[in-house]
Formats: structure tokens, C-alpha cells, sequence
């Protein structure tokens, strides 16, 4: 789409731009040429976009060059060579900038603090102070609504709205899990840069979504490139935990007639499972009968979160001789189960340590980890019998994992699984373990795709949990909540243009994704993600020594860049 980039010509090529374009015309750049003219350039050798490409004239763009800087009306093809130049042009100009910028934001832990609304949260209202600080030195408009989402605009000529959607909130660390196979140990809220990797909370979801979407902003703005319509980038801050974020803000302001999400896979993925929880709560009760008691057992923070270990605490007489059959009845069960885990007990104190090590993901993928809290709690119901233990509420909810969920995460167990040809199937992760003085409570996180209604869904595992408990007799409380899956119908020619633009970078197939991750546009209209994880590469987002890689980061502001001008430039969306 038409791309003029000085105000004195601006009206007219916008005029010819918006009537000459059609979505059909590629680009001529490949990513092997993009990578060509990156190691050319670095952020020292360019000043501004015109004079990046007067430095182009004799490559196969030279036409579209020179056609451009001559202020000439482009053809379709040639106005989308420039779009990608531009992107190429916001990742050698502010590359290193961006990468500082993350390293910034990745610093503020901001993670949900119980009994603290994000909003009177202090590490919310530093970020917010940060972001609002760019978004004036960008030269761009800033409005926080009160405290819930912040909005960074770019004004346009007509009255259409993209709402451009990224997160500022991270969900809680374990810090001890963030520990190297080498042993290098991690802080979790410092970006530590090791070979091409960014470690750290945010780098991955989505921190990065905030940074590369508003220097795209910033070069269009400072580049002073006409917009047929407004951008407004709506920064989330309740996206991990309760979601009023969102629709807090849409009460109060108008919902942008096309939405997508910085917060999901690339290329554009137009379809999202429903997000659910199974929460089986079990009353604290007194040890029964003899042997070791366990008084403690970790998981996950969040009920969207795999751990990459799980601890259980066992209190006993001889701390000693626990170990030791812990440790063979674990090497056992290891062996049994797949040998692609891990089981350690240590005698610390007067306490055993039981600690299972898996590998962590985002609940969303379970395929991607090795569960370390379904595993212990198989194994703990495994010995129960053949190594003396007292029975609590934590053998209790061992006893129901093992039952109902086992190792299998696509509910084949409960009797519940199901799968649709596009969205795939649904999964059933045990996730969150939690303790307190009142109850342990143990999370199933469910992704759930279409072909079954989340009514029906929740009554079919309703009543399998109800047969069970009555079966058992064991005390459990349970609570479940089934939400719509998204699904859209890709039409227009702005899902079109957000299409090209990732798979020519990407070189992916040029088709619609799906995700088992759901976004903040999951309930709009005309809402889809876009990038910024590729669906080939394990996502790390929610998981322990969670990365971005740099080279990923800076392609994803390229792509970032070009598509906002793709899609601002479009005669109709």
C-alpha cells in the first residue's frame, strides 16, 4: 500500500495510493535479501528513511526506490517493496534502542500481588510512568484509563480504528526453578543475554508486543507517513489474571472496529480455544493412620502454568531410611513412565525433600513440557501402601489426580476428550497447586476447541467427578468454568494484508493458524493474533528461563512496522 513519506506530497500519493492498491501484489523482498541489506546498515550509517534508501538504487528495487523518492505514484508491487524497506529500516535504525527498551519494561515485576488490584499495584504504576515517558518522547498520544489499560495512539485521517493488543502483566516466577542445565542461575527480572537468548519474565509474553508496536509508531509518526485510519495500541494489565482489564476499558471508550493481538502466533491465527478450570479444593485435615506425613507440595503459580518441578515435604522419624525408598520407588516409576523426568529425594533437616523435575510449558501446549505436578501426584499415590504415609488432603487430591487425570492431558482418563479437524483437541493439565491454612487446592487447566459446548462439557466432567467422589467418599469441593473457543471467518482485505506480511518474512505457508492460547481480542469483533511466536518453535512464554531470541525480537518490529503501514495505507479493511 501506498507509502509517501514527506508531508509537502502526502496528500496526493495518499489519493493514489488508496485507489491503485490491491492485496494480490507481493513484495519483491525475500528474507534472504532483507538479511542482505540488515548487514549492510547499522544504526549509526542511517539517518532518516528517505536517505536509507537513496543508499538502494541498484538492487531489483531500484524502480520502487526511485519511482519513490520521486514522488511518483507506485504500483501495487512497488508500494509493498517500500513497506518492507520501511520495516527493514525501523529494525536497523532502532533495533538496539527496542532491545534496551525491553530490558527496561522486563525489569518491573509486574506479576499479580494477592489482595492488590493491579491498578493500585506500584510496579503497574511505575510501568505505566515508562510507558507514558516513550510514548511522549515518541511524540505519540497517551491516556491511562485509570490504571487498567493504557492507550498509545497514532492518529490517522479517517474514522476507523485498529486496536493493536500486547500485555503488560507477566505471571508469578518460581526463582529457584530458573536455574541452567549448566547450573548458571537466572534472575527472572533481568534481562541476561546469553548466545542469541533474552532470559527473562516478559521477553516472551508480551512485554516484547508493547516495545516493537510502538517503535513502529515512532517511525511512522517521525517519518510524518499519512494514515488512512488510527492505530491505537491498548496496553492490558489483568490479561494473566482476571481479564476485567479490556472490558473495563470498552465500558468507557469505543471498541476499534478491527482488532488483533501481539500476544499469540504468527501468521494470523483466527481461531482460539475456550479457557477453563477444573479447581477440586481439599479441606486441611489431620494426618491418619502411621508413617510419613507430607505437609507440603508445589506446582504451579497460575492455573495457565507448567512448572518445570514439583517439591514434596515429608515430615517422618527417620528422615533417612524415607529417602532412600523414595528414591528407589522414584527410579522406578521413572523407568516406567517414560525415563524423560526426573526424581530426587534428599534428606534436609528433619524433613525429605521429594522433588520431581519435568520440563516447563505454557499450559496452553502441554505437548511442549513433562508435567512435574501430574507426575508427582501419580507418584505419590503409587507408594501409597508400599512406604508407610498418613493420609491428609494431600494424598487426597493424589488419590483424584491419579483417578481422573493420570499422565494424559488430552482427557482420555476422565473419559472426556474430543477434537476438532482445525482446532485440535482439547487438553486437561494439571497446573496450579496451592496451600494455606484452610485447604490445598489443585487446578486442571482446560483448552477447549469447537465441537462441543462448554455447558455440555462442564456437565459431562461434572458428573464423572460427582460418580467418583461419591465413590470414594473423599472430601473435595470442585468449581469449574468453561469458556466460549473463538472462531472467525477470515474475510477482508486487512487479514489478507497481515497474511502476506508474516509469511513472506516468515516464509510459512500462506494459511490461517489456530492457537490453544486465548488473547484479549478473543471476544471482539474482527479479532485475530498476529505473531509474535511462530507455531514451529517452542513458545517459552509462562514457562521457566522463559527467552526471546534477538533475532526473532528485531524481525518481529520489522514485521510489526511494515504491517502497520500495509494496513494503514489500505483503501478499505
Amino acid at each position: 500500500m501506498h507509502f509517501p513519506l514527506k508531508q509537502l506530497v502526502a496528500t496526493t500519493l495518499l489519493a493514489a495510493s488508496l485507489s491503485a492498491v490491491t492485496t494480490s501484489a507481493l513484495a519483491n523482498i525475500t528474507p534472504e535479501q532483507s538479511a542482505a541489506i540488515i548487514q549492510s546498515f547499522n544504526e549509526k550509517s542511517v539517518t532518516d528513511f528517505r536517505g536509507f534508501l537513496g543508499t538502494l538504487t541498484k538492487g531489483e528495487q531500484a524502480a520502487s526506490i526511485s519511482a519513490f523518492l520521486d514522488n511518483k505514484p507506485l504500483n501495487a508491487e512497488q508500494q509493498n517493496d517500500i513497506n518492507r524497506l520501511l520495516g527493514i529500516y525501523t529494525r536497523v535504525k532502532y533495533g538496539k534502542a527496542a532491545t534496551e527498551t525491553l530490558r527496561e519494561l522486563v525489569e518491573i515485576p509486574t506479576f499479580n500481588i494477592d489482595g492488590v488490584p493491579q491498578y493500585k499495584n506500584p510496579e503497574f504504576i511505575k510501568i505505566a510512568g515508562k510507558i507514558e515517558a516513550l510514548a511522549k518522547a515518541f511524540n505519540l498520544n497517551f491516556r491511562n484509563i485509570d490504571g487498567r489499560v493504557y492507550e498509545i495512539s497514532l492518529e490517522g485521517s479517517g474514522d476507523e480504528v485498529v486496536g493493536i493488543h500486547a500485555h503488560a502483566d507477566v505471571v508469578p516466577v518460581t526463582p529457584e526453578n530458573w536455574v541452567l542445565k549448566d547450573g548458571t542461575q537466572l534472575d527472572p527480572f533481568k534481562v541476561t543475554l546469553i548466545g542469541d537468548r533474552m532470559y527473562g519474565r516478559g521477553t516472551e509474553d508480551d512485554k516484547n508486543g508493547i516495545v516493537v508496536a510502538m517503535y513502529a509508531m515512532k517511525v511512522i509518526k517521525e517519518e510524518k507517513l499519512p494514515l488512512a485510519r488510527t492505530f491505537k495500541l491498548l496496553v492490558d494489565t489483568t490479561e494473566e489474571t482476571s481479564g476485567d482489564a479490556i472490558p473495563y476499558y470498552f465500558e468507557r471508550n469505543p471498541t476499534p472496529q478491527y482488532n488483533l493481538a501481539l500476544d499469540g502466533g504468527y501468521p494470523v491465527v483466527i481461531a482460539e480455544k475456550g479457557y477453563g478450570t477444573v479447581m477440586a479444593t481439599f479441606p486441611r485435615r489431620k494426618g491418619e493412620g502411621q508413617g510419613a506425613e507430607i505437609i507440603s507440595m508445589t506446582g504451579g503459580m497460575a492455573t495457565n502454568q507448567i512448572p518445570s518441578a514439583s517439591v514434596a515435604t515429608f515430615v517422618t522419624d527417620k528422615p533417612a531410611e524415607l529417602a532412600a525408598s523414595l528414591q528407589k520407588a522414584g527410579a522406578e516409576y521413572v523407568k516406567a513412565n517414560g525415563a524423560d523426568f526426573e526424581v530426587a529425594a534428599k534428606v534436609v533437616g528433619k524433613e525429605v525433600k521429594l522433588t520431581v523435575t519435568g520440563v516447563s510449558a505454557h499450559s496452553s501446549e502441554p505437548e511442549s513440557g513433562i508435567n512435574p505436578v501430574s507426575r508427582m501426584l501419580e507418584l505419590i499415590h503409587s507408594i501409597d501402601g508400599k512406604i508407610a504415609l498418613k493420609h491428609n488432603h494431600i494424598t487426597d487430591a493424589a488419590r483424584y489426580a491419579s483417578d481422573n487425570w493420570g499422565l494424559d492431558y488430552l482427557g482420555g482418563k476422565l473419559g472426556v476428550g474430543f477434537s476438532d479437524d482445525f482446532m485440535g483437541p482439547l487438553t486437561t493439565s494439571l497446573t496450579f497447586v496451592g496451600l494455606d491454612d484452610k485447604a490445598f487446592k489443585l487446578a486442571v487447566n482446560l483448552r477447549v476447541p469447537k465441537g462441543k459446548s462448554p455447558e455440555k462439557l462442564k456437565a459431562e466432567i461434572a458428573d464423572k467427578l460427582n460418580a467418583w467422589d461419591k465413590k470414594t467418599k473423599v472430601k473435595v469441593g470442585f468449581t469449574y468454568s468453561v469458556a466460549e473457543p473463538m472462531y472467525r471467518n477470515p474475510e477482508g482485505e486487512w487479514v489478507k494484508a497481515l497474511l502476506a506480511v508474516a509469511t513472506e518474512n516468515l516464509g510459512m505457508e500462506h494459511k490461517f493458524g489456530t492457537s490453544a492460547g486465548a488473547t484479549s481480542v478473543h471476544e471482539l469483533p474482527n479479532g485475530v493474533q498476529f505473531g509474535l511466536a511462530r507455531p514451529e518453535v517452542k513458545y517459552t512464554g509462562h514457562t521457566d528461563n522463559e527467552f526471546k531470541t534477538v533475532e526473532q525480537f528485531l524481525l518481529d518490529l520489522q514485521i510489526v512496522t511494515e504491517m502497520m503501514g500495509r494496513v494503514g495505507q489500505l483503501p478499505k479493511l
